[in-house]
């Protein structure tokens, strides 16, 4: 499978200090930390992916973010936006900015297509060093999509759990979705929060572990398209897609009568699909997107090989382990969004 690459190759100044080494031409190859790195396209690439799984999350995410027509419209990017700012707050406002330089350095950890940072950060990302950083072709998608907003930025194709980075040289990271998509969401949080400064900020969203019912069913899609390709599996998972718009457009309340506590849902109204969606089959519908729009966010869910589910106090644990202060806490049924600072030593 191939992608269109970024036509530019400039890559900016400050990264190559960041690395401490000197700037590569487009077409050579670097070793850092025992990993070979070819600038290709304007985008420092790992020559490698290290896992099966990962290699396999990286096919489903290039694939997925190439598909533009699918989550750029107006509506999906407002709907996005809102729902960054309802987890993390206005981030773009955010009084901790003050404590950094004046172009403070932000890792983007899995950036897909950088819609999330561009959505949650705004002006911010006029003055920062942003890295984004992804394991699949989509960093050639947020390339574009930096280029045509006239943002400067970094961008490489590689493994976060194992950056060329110093330790203590970033002052904000990023992960927005992605912890969860690596082989131990555990290892990835405890090898970026190294990278982070004292005082430094980790905002980062992962899944939360769902009732029995809902955890079996996804699995065993998931299993389903493992032996797909990208393209495959996109077309497998467009019944699921359909069957969550019928049911949302039924516009039909369910009254559960008693908490089922055996399997994890409670009593009171709730709408038919909404019941479905949430405690038997992620099949995602929205009043205001279209089909593509809601099969990419089903497709986004059920491809990944790596979709690793978490309870809050996984995430708690993780933190601590890794010197990191809760400062923000949002946990919703879909999952666990955090703002933590580095500890100072």
């Amino acid at each position: 499978m191939s992608y269109t690459t970024s036509k530019s190759t400039a890559m900016p100044s400050w990264l190559w200090q960041l690395l401490g080494r000197d700037a590569i031409a487009q077409g050579q190859t670097m070793n850092l930390l025992g990993t070979d790195y070819v600038l290709d396209g304007g985008v420092l690439r790992e020559s490698r992916i290290a896992s099966t799984s990962q290699a396999q999350t990286s096919g489903i995410f290039g694939f997925k973010w190439h598909q533009r027509d699918t989550y750029e419209s107006a509506t999906s990017l407002t709907r996005m936006r809102e729902w960054l700012i309802e987890r993390y707050g206005d981030i773009e406002r955010a009084s901790f900015w003050s404590a950094y330089p004046e172009s403070p350095i932000v890792l983007d950890a899995g950036c897909g297509a950088a819609m999330s940072a561009v959505e949650l950060f705004g002006d911010v990302l006029a003055r920062a060093r942003y890295i984004g950083v992804d394991i699949s072709a989509a960093v050639d998608v947020a390339t574009a999509r930096f280029s045509e907003r006239g943002l400067s930025a970094a961008f490489m194709q590689a493994d976060i759990t194992k950056l060329p980075f110093a330790p203590a040289s970033v002052d904000v990271i990023f992960s927005e979705g992605v912890l969860h998509h690596t082989d131990s969401p555990r290892e990835a949080l405890l090898a970026l929060a190294s990278l982070l400064r004292p005082g430094g900020r980790f905002m980062f969203y992962v899944y939360r572990r769902k009732g029995p019912i809902r955890e079996f069913t996804d699995d065993y899609v998931r299993a389903q398209l493992q032996a797909m390709t990208p393209e495959q599996a996109w077309e497998a998972v467009k019944p699921i897609s359909k069957l969550g718009e019928a049911l949302g457009r039924l516009h039909v309340e369910l009254d559960i009568p008693a908490d089922i506590e055996l399997l994890g849902i409670s009593a009171g109204r709730v709408d038919v699909q909404r019941f479905f969606y949430w405690h038997v089959l992620k099949a995602f519908f929205g009043e205001e997107l279209s089909f593509d729009e809601m099969h990419h966010i089903n497709y986004d869910w059920f491809a990944p090989a790596n979709a690793h589910r978490q309870s809050p106090s996984e995430v708690r644990a993780w933190c601590e382990q890794a010197g990191l202060e809760i400062e923000r806490e949002k946990i919703q049924d879909s999952g666990i969004t955090i703002i933590a600072r580095k500890r100072w030593e």
